[in-house]
């Protein structure tokens, strides 16, 4: 199989997908980026902290912008607002989010419940996109009892969805396992536009295993990329029919990590950076001989020269 057209996608992943996250996953080879998820009501009412979630710096290309809502409405609005002010090269709807305070609105997964407000939403994105692209996030369905993804997918595709993202759970599994490929093989033969698989990609061997057994165009990769974000490296290198690169350790681990957290510090400041990179340190340490000493002192360090000197104890 011909695999030159794939692309590596960085899922929207909310406390994590921020600038710093996604200009790595960008240096270790990911193709495109996709923000945080940001509310759409929110950027409607000018909320300061919603458009912060919106920058991007200049490595960050392609980059997409996911916006959640349900009122299609609002998406328009929302759409032409941050297409003026953060000139993002496309677009993304969530309509996959599981947890219970996006569901509880109506948004997220729950608007899996209804693929008629799908394609409204998908038309009024466009409309206030302005010419840019637009996506969507879904899910295998809402319950194993509603799995309907290929009908919202062609929902989302009437109403002018370039592409779509399934993720091959339902919203009851949350990230429970098994991923089910199968629906995302449905829905890749049901939608003439491009289909993107997403679901526990940890591997090269996962993400050849999605690509064959789906058809799917592209990939897209989130939690398997958190404190790993060589992933798109080594699935890039097995993609091309090469060996995939040595996974960092020692001087290397700690040159990626100290690296990730001075993008953090640089965007957010030293007092907003250190708290959020705790939960960050963490994945980049799991496994490593010593990590639990190590992740309590860094929870504890208030700096980033002192982060430093707790993360050279690895080496």
């Amino acid at each position: 199989m011909d695999y030159n057209n794939t692309k590596l996608i960085l899922a929207p992943m909310a406390g994590f997908g921020d600038s710093a996250f996604r200009t790595v996953c960008k240096r270790w080879g990911a193709d495109e980026v996709v923000s945080e998820m940001i509310s759409a009501k929110a950027t409607v009412f000018r909320d300061k902290k919603t458009l912060e979630l919106a920058k991007r710096c200049d490595e960050e290309t392609p980059f997409r912008i996911q916006l959640f809502g349900s009122e299609p409405e609002i998406i328009e609005e929302a759409a032409s607002i941050l297409a003026e002010k953060c000139r993002p090269d496309g677009f993304d709807i969530n309509m996959g989010c599981p947890v219970g305070k996006i569901v509880k609105n109506g948004e997220g997964s729950a608007l899996m419940k209804n693929p008629a407000l799908v394609e409204k939403i998908v038309y009024s994105a466009v409309k206030g996109a302005g010419g840019l692209p637009v996506s969507v996030k879904i899910r295998r369905g809402f319950s194993p009892d509603t799995v309907n993804a290929v009908e919202v997918a062609l929902a989302a595709e009437s109403g002018g969805a370039d592409r779509i993202a399934v993720h091959g759970r339902t919203r009851d599994q949350m990230y429970m396992p098994p991923v089910n490929l199968d629906v995302i093989a449905d829905v890749k033969r049901a939608v003439k536009v491009e289909v993107i698989g997403n679901g526990d990609i940890t591997s090269p061997e996962k993400a050849l295993e999605m690509l064959d057994k789906t058809g799917c165009d592209h990939l897209m990769i989130g939690r398997g990329a958190l404190g790993r974000p060589w992933i798109f490296s080594e699935i890039s290198a097995v993609l091309k029919g090469n060996e995939a690169p040595v996974i960092p350790t020692g001087e290397a681990l700690y040159q990626a990590m100290t690296e990730h957290l001075s993008l953090a510090l640089q965007d957010k400041g030293e007092s907003r950076a250190i708290p959020e990179a705790r939960a960050q340190i963490a994945h980049y340490i799991k496994g490593v001989r010593g990590a639990a000493e190590v992740r309590n002192r860094v929870n504890h360090a208030t700096s980033y020269n002192e982060i430093c000197e707790i993360l050279k104890t690895i080496l």
